[in-house]
């Protein structure tokens, strides 16, 4: 898609009221997300940059977005090199993962600036997805983010986790997370002092689930 239509599409949107633009996994395209906002933002708009995230951004490419983005929405999803390598494929992820919300919070700190109506506008929110059988992943994820980072960034803390039909058959992801695995990592964010951001109830991976068998998976019917 050429710059000038991808501008047509983002200021439609931004035309219709929206007042925030967001920017999905794109660590590979920082030089276009660049030239996006400069066009954007000379032609007189000024919505919210976020740049959502796997975490799995190298520093010194989100060094040349400093003053640009305005909310950082990174996951953080793993501590351990051998879960990262089993899962995802990238055993460095949680070297890199670390040191770029290091980078992020060099830039924006813990301070979260919201509306009125409680949506970020600056800031840093870092998601985490709790892992069935693998709580110690989180604590560590946690403990890392309290004790080098800081205890104020605000974490959503997420149990949403389901088995898919392609991992139904795998031992240890056939199963949602348990109340007791729950408590666990809740229990570590408040001996940590890790008192700002959300956690989910329990019973949230019955909810918003996608339905990839309809045209429109999102949408509720």
């Amino acid at each position: 898609m050429k710059l000038d239509e991808v501008i047509r599409r983002i200021t439609d949107i931004l035309n219709q009221g929206i007042d925030r633009i967001g920017f999905v996994s794109p660590s590979h395209v920082i030089p276009q997300v660049k030239v996006i906002i400069a066009v954007i933002e000379n032609l007189g708009y000024k919505p919210i940059w976020v740049y959502n995230t796997n975490g799995y951004d190298k520093p010194e490419s989100l060094t040349k977005l400093e003053g640009l983005i305005d909310v950082y929405l990174p996951d953080f999803k793993y501590w351990d090199p051998k879960l990262a390598l089993k899962l995802s494929d990238a055993e460095d992820y949680p070297d890199i993962a670390s040191q770029s919300l290091k980078e992020m919070y060099r830039q924006k700190g813990s301070s979260l600036i919201q509306s009125e109506e409680g949506i970020a506008e600056s800031g840093i929110v870092v998601r985490h997805l709790i892992l069935p059988g693998f709580v110690e992943n989180s604590l560590n994820i946690l403990r890392y983010i309290a004790h080098e980072i800081s205890p104020r960034i605000h974490i959503s803390l997420m149990s949403q986790y389901y088995p898919t039909e392609r991992v139904i058959s795998h031992s240890g992801l056939d199963r949602s997370i348990t109340a007791k695995e729950y408590e666990q990592v809740k229990e570590e964010m408040e001996l940590l002092q890790m008192y700002n951001g959300w956690h989910q109830e329990l019973d949230s991976f019955n909810h918003f689930r996608p339905n990839f068998h309809r045209k429109d998976p999102f949408q509720d019917h």
